[in-house]
């Protein structure tokens, strides 16, 4: 008897609106680098962490806005138009996920940053700190070795 499938596996349409959704609301670090790199149009990356986190390292081009100012100050700091993603420390916070909702309430196009923090830093993409543009070795845990790819 199969542990994986001992509850059966959703129809498959099922399986596309479930997926779909995820997909319509999460985004992961590969891609959010990826825009950031190629300077993607109306894309605005918010760290939803309080300040000593912030200063502690956040991605580049960036913008600070924790969670619980977002109702108050989205507007002065976000464009009109702009297609938010939200990041937090890491898949162990909610934090990204209730700054996320409050974009959504306040009627941005938004999506969340799985692995956060934690996961930029472990897959060894630049951080800024108060000395400046860093990054740390790449978790092989985390992302692909140089010498191999995740071609997913």
């Amino acid at each position: 008897m199969s542990r994986t499938f001992a509850v059966p596996a959703a129809d498959p349409a099922a399986a596309v609106t479930h997926f779909l959704a995820r997909l319509g609301v999460e985004t992961d670090v590969a891609d959010v680098h990826a825009d950031l790199t190629a300077e993607v149009p109306a894309l605005v990356v918010v760290d939803s962490r309080g300040d000593a986190a912030w200063d502690q390292g956040h991605l580049p081009g960036a913008v600070h806005l924790p969670t619980a100012l977002i109702a108050e100050r989205a507007a002065g700091v976000v464009p009109p138009g702009a297609r938010v993603v939200t990041y937090c420390w890491g898949p162990g916070c909610d934090g990204a996920t209730r700054a996320a909702l409050e974009f959504a309430r306040l009627g941005y196009p938004v999506k969340e940053m799985r692995g956060g923090y934690e996961y930029w830093v472990r897959e060894g993409l630049p951080v800024v700190t108060a000395t400046g543009r860093t990054h740390r070795p790449v978790d092989d845990l985390t992302a692909p070795r140089p010498a191999a790819g995740c071609d997913c």
